[in-house]
């Protein structure tokens, strides 16, 4: 997130935008003054963590209001492997503070400097065919709703409520505290490996059931394709930190920069450069406490699109994707990111009622991303697709209701919990009104 006097904008600076007011309270005292100001005076108000949604989900032309200050870890019950933490805490530092007690989360995503009200809120996941989003991980959430009330809610007080906050895309209420369900802390082994992406179509129900973590990236217009591989381990944490730090770095983050930095100004060579970073990419292994190990650095900047399909789709879309690609020679040369995950019953959960593929699509930051999008977003569509409501993407309620069987559960709970629509900005009326 960046926030200065020209305006606000968020990681890609795909969003900008200029809020009236910034507020960044340090008690739920202070979040309740906030919304009943905004009741009061007939104000908008959104939320935002660290602005690493590609949408402007969280941009205000009012009221922006940051948890920045509302960070750190509130109480911890060891027997019951649960513990509370304020809704802003980031996630590198919240692995960090919960590994200091003995545990850890089941699963994360790929980055670590989100909010953990924002991960959730936006329905964050990493990957595994056993392992739900981030929000299937709540026991109990603290918010302060669109009326100013404070409601401590879980699945047993508020069943119906419970459904809708657990990926609410900040239109209920503010999230203040979150309670999690954790496991002891463990470490993970880590393999990366180079093959044909051929051989790892082939392969997808033998590498994702044999792995309790399995993702792969493919690059348009090369053959090889990277797979990784993560499982718990009780083997020692490897000493390779130097190695690691030049690896992720200087060859993932630097080296790729540069390459997308002339791919942007010479897109012609976009092709080229796609087949010279999959034959670049990274082989080895290495074993970490988990919280180190899910999240990579991301010093190159981009814009994303990311749609949810059926398990089952895996394969055949990313056939028609590379159809599309070679018919329509996209100059593009950032790899398409491909991760699993456990169907669940959260009502706007992409995941809801079916196990899950996750297929996310990039383009390096100034480079355009409209056509090539499009033309991925119609292939995710005609799998029954549901975007990741922190990804880029062109629906908007009409088509969004038809994805989601709780739709108008949903949207009953948000009238009785802000009535006034005070946490609406322009952007979610085209998505949920």
């Amino acid at each position: 997130m960046k926030q200065d006097s020209s305006g606000w904008s968020n990681w890609s600076g795909s969003v900008q935008a200029t809020p009236r007011q910034v507020i960044m309270p340090s008690s739920i005292e202070e979040v309740v003054n906030t919304v009943l100001l905004c009741r009061r005076e007939g104000r908008r108000l959104r939320t935002v963590g660290s602005g690493h949604s590609f949408t402007p989900i969280a941009a205000s032309d009012d009221i922006l209001i940051s948890l920045d200050r509302m960070q750190g870890i509130v109480s911890v019950d060891p027997e019951a492997r649960t513990a509370t933490v304020w809704a802003g805490t980031k996630l590198k530092l919240l692995g960090e503070l919960l590994f200091e007690n003995g545990l850890a989360q089941e699963n994360l995503g790929d980055i670590d400097v989100q909010s953990i009200a924002g991960a959730i809120s936006t329905g964050t996941h990493g990957t595994g065919r056993t392992l739900g989003n981030i929000a299937t991980q709540i026991a109990e959430l603290t918010v302060v709703t669109g009326t100013g009330e404070v409601v401590q809610c879980t699945e047993q007080s508020h069943p119906e409520w419970f459904k809708a906050f657990q990926i609410s895309l900040g239109t209920l209420g503010i999230i203040v505290q979150v309670t999690l369900k954790l496991e002891p802390a463990y470490k993970l082994e880590y393999e990366s490996r180079r093959i044909p992406l051929s051989e790892c179509l082939q392969q997808l129900p033998k590498l994702a059931g044999d792995n309790r973590h399995f993702e792969f990236y493919w690059f348009p217009y090369a053959q090889p394709c990277q797979i990784k591989l993560t499982n718990k381990t009780d083997k020692e944490v490897t000493g390779r930190r130097a190695w690691d730090h030049i690896s992720e770095v200087w060859i993932e983050n630097r080296l790729f920069g540069l390459l997308s930095e002339v791919s942007r100004r010479l897109p012609g060579t976009s092709k080229h450069i796609s087949r010279i970073s999959a034959s670049q990419v990274p082989v080895g292994r290495k074993i970490d406490h988990s919280h180190r190990l899910f999240a990579t650095q991301r010093y190159v900047r981009f814009n994303e699109m990311e749609y949810n399909l059926p398990a089952e789709a895996m394969a055949p879309a990313i056939e028609e994707m590379r159809e599309a690609m070679s018919r329509g020679k996209y100059r593009v040369h950032f790899p398409i990111e491909c991760r699993y995950a456990k169907g669940d019953d959260i009502w706007l959960s992409p995941a809801h009622g079916r196990d899950s593929a996750y297929i996310a699509v990039h383009m390096y930051k100034g480079m355009p991303h409209e056509a090539y999008f499009e033309a991925m977003e119609q292939i995710f569509l005609n799998y029954g697709g549901r975007p990741h409501w922190g990804k880029m993407h062109k629906l908007q309620a009409a088509q969004l209701q038809t994805l989601y069987p709780k739709w108008h559960s949903f949207q009953a709970v948000r009238e009785e919990l802000d009535p006034d629509r005070i946490l609406l900005n322009d952007y979610m009326r085209k998505l949920l009104v």
